[in-house]
């Protein structure tokens, strides 16, 4: 699934996109090669070097899922807090608003992100 949010001028934009094993493998038909010489990213990539990142993003969803529902500045402060830099936690916000399982609403010009599955 690919989830497009955002705005056109004042338009709101939702835009979700299901997408089976089949329409990936005809979109992945249009993808250029990788140039020759040139390793692939996601083979050299270390399981090691993922973990940290993985256990940052598993304590965001912990967070969101255990409050069920958090306003965006609380929120940031809180991942900031845990991941220990403001760009680390930006990136999990981001992530978080694109992730399925969360739901943005807009309560007096505050954003409030709510976990939608048990």
């Amino acid at each position: 699934m690919v989830r497009i949010r955002g705005s056109i001028g004042d338009w709101p934009v939702d835009l979700t996109l299901e997408l089976d094993a089949e329409d990936w493998r005809q979109l992945a038909q249009h993808m250029p090669p990788p140039p020759l010489g040139e390793p692939q990213v996601a083979a050299a990539r270390a399981p090691a070097s993922a973990a940290p990142v993985d256990r940052l993003w598993q304590t965001a969803q912990d967070l969101l899922r255990g409050s069920g529902r958090i306003e965006g500045p609380q929120l940031l402060a809180e991942l900031e807090a845990f991941s220990g830099n403001a760009g680390a936690a930006k990136q999990l916000l981001v992530r978080l608003r694109h992730d399925a399982r969360v739901k943005i609403e807009v309560v007096d010009g505050t954003q409030v992100f709510v976990w939608l599955e048990d």
